[in-house]
């Protein structure tokens, strides 16, 4: 599934959740909701980094720049208190959404004739 197949503010959401872990680059972003996901999500570059991007811009992660696993030159992200607090903000709206999606696909009652 691509990024652009995702609810809006899902794939900030996801973004922040990596980096909630540590400093790391944009790649390693990506590759750890591939794996995580056990690559039912794929992020591109077009979607991510504009999305890194975003989030630097309203606080959520900053960046400093480092060297990568294989001696490039990358930033690496990290999360920031608002962005935690974003992070947490997201999480409880992601649960409830997953919970009224639950009741939907798990009805066991027809609608009503004549709704």
């Amino acid at each position: 599934m691509a990024a652009s197949d995702l609810l809006p503010g899902t794939l900030d959401a996801m973004i922040l959740k990596a980096v909630s872990w540590g400093p790391v680059h944009g790649y390693g972003v990506a590759r750890w909701i591939e794996e995580i996901t056990d690559d039912a999500l794929a992020i591109e570059e077009g979607s991510l980094y504009p999305a890194l991007h975003r989030l630097e811009e309203r606080g959520w992660i900053d960046a400093v720049w480092g060297l990568s696993e294989n001696k490039r030159k990358a930033r690496f992200y990290r999360i920031t208190s608002r962005g935690r607090q974003q992070l947490k903000a997201e999480l409880s709206n992601w649960q409830r959404l997953a919970a009224a999606m639950d009741k939907v696909l798990s009805a066991t009652q027809p609608v009503p004739s004549g709704a």
